[in-house]
């Protein structure tokens, strides 16, 4: 597909390492380090429990302030794109996402940009999901007018924004000048004509990083924090010396990056380590307004992307909505909103992040005291 075939194995490869990494979802991270005081007689009516959520995207240089409406709390986060493989894999995606009313976001489509003739491996998502929310992808430190293309490219209704400095830092051949990111954002996201969403790979948005985008006007960003893809050991594996895996377990998990967020803040969404519908609900009462999931997804298709995968996924996906129901029935939610009005009480890891960090872990474990008894 691609005329680069050194770009096109490198997508490769990061393709299998990554699936490399995921196994069956028992492996832990700071998801189990937060857990839920019970309420025995606090439970509602499954049946009841709503699964649309509201992400307000704030106003930019080419849109107004307004909202999307999705009809599931969670999508299908950026992986991939620009080779026969992938491509596979992006189409079974799109259907899933198209039958189970999925957002969903694409790989970076730079490889497109610079090389049209891998521009099939992008398109086919909208191809396959023609009505659906699709988000375009594109790497922080593009020109400005890239913005515009690659939201031509998928007809797409947001534009993520990936930062990527850990990864880059330890890719063979990843750039080391960082200094000029901040004025590239902003750019980008000003020459979008649709809202943008500032997403880190895996490490994640820290409170001062949130503040800083909230400054410059974005008004939605994926935490992207650690536990799910590691790009570090994905990069390092690829180098000869490996000589990065001393930052082994660098950056903040999601669920830190949503407890420390400020306010003001741009609207969050949060991904990273996402196995479950649990993980989800976490998420969600953490503060996220949706959650984005990429390995939990991916591996179900299988490595190559064969042509049931899309099969399997939306069986998956069907059961994630049922068990997300009864899982906010049981926490007595019977929206999105209601889980921030939910206990939580942070163990470990995450405790020691968030004790740091000023942040106030006896008021998240009483917060439904504002409820009417």
């Amino acid at each position: 597909m691609t005329s680069d075939p050194t770009r096109a194995a490198r997508k490769d490869e990061h393709l299998t390492l990554a699936l490399d990494q995921h196994g069956d979802g028992s492996a832990h991270n700071e998801f189990d380090d937060l857990d839920f005081v019970h309420h025995a007689l606090d439970g509602v009516d499954a049946e009841l429990v709503e699964l649309r959520v509201t992400v307000p995207h704030g106003a930019g240089a080419q849109h107004s302030a307004g909202q999307w409406e999705w009809t599931t709390p969670f999508y299908v986060n950026g992986m991939t794109g620009g080779t026969d493989r992938t491509t596979r894999i992006n189409r079974q995606l799109a259907i899933a996402a198209r039958e189970t009313g999925m957002p969903m976001a694409c790989g970076s489509v730079s490889v497109a940009l610079d090389d049209p003739g891998t521009a099939a491996g992008f398109t086919v998502i909208r191809e396959e999901n023609p009505d659906g929310f699709v988000m375009a992808n594109l790497g922080v430190g593009r020109p400005a007018d890239d913005a515009p293309r690659a939201v031509e490219l998928l007809d797409a209704d947001a534009l993520q924004i990936h930062v990527n400095a850990v990864q880059e830092t330890a890719m063979p051949e990843g750039s080391r000048d960082f200094s000029s990111w901040l004025a590239s954002v902003e750019q980008l996201a000003t020459a979008s004509p649709v809202p943008v969403i500032v997403k880190e790979v895996g490490f994640g948005l820290s409170r001062r990083t949130l503040r800083r985008l909230t400054d410059i006007g974005v008004g939605v960003a994926d935490v992207g924090g650690r536990g799910g893809t590691d790009f570090l050991r994905i990069e390092n594996a690829r180098r000869d010396d490996g000589g990065y895996g001393m930052l082994t377990g660098f950056g903040q998990s999601a669920l830190a990056c949503l407890l420390e967020a400020p306010d003001p803040r741009p609207t969050l969404l949060a991904s990273g380590g996402v196995r479950s519908p649990f993980d989800v609900v976490k998420a969600l009462a953490a503060g996220a307004h949706a959650v984005g999931v990429a390995g939990a997804f991916v591996t179900v298709l299988g490595p190559d992307g064969s042509d049931d995968g899309a099969d399997r996924l939306i069986a998956l996906v069907d059961g994630w909505k049922a068990r997300f129901r009864g899982i906010c029935a049981l926490l007595g939610a019977t929206s999105c909103d209601d889980l921030r009005t939910t206990d939580l009480i942070a163990r470990g890891r995450l405790r020691e992040f968030c004790e740091s960090r000023g942040v106030d872990v006896t008021a998240l474990a009483r917060r439904s005291d504002a409820r009417p008894v």
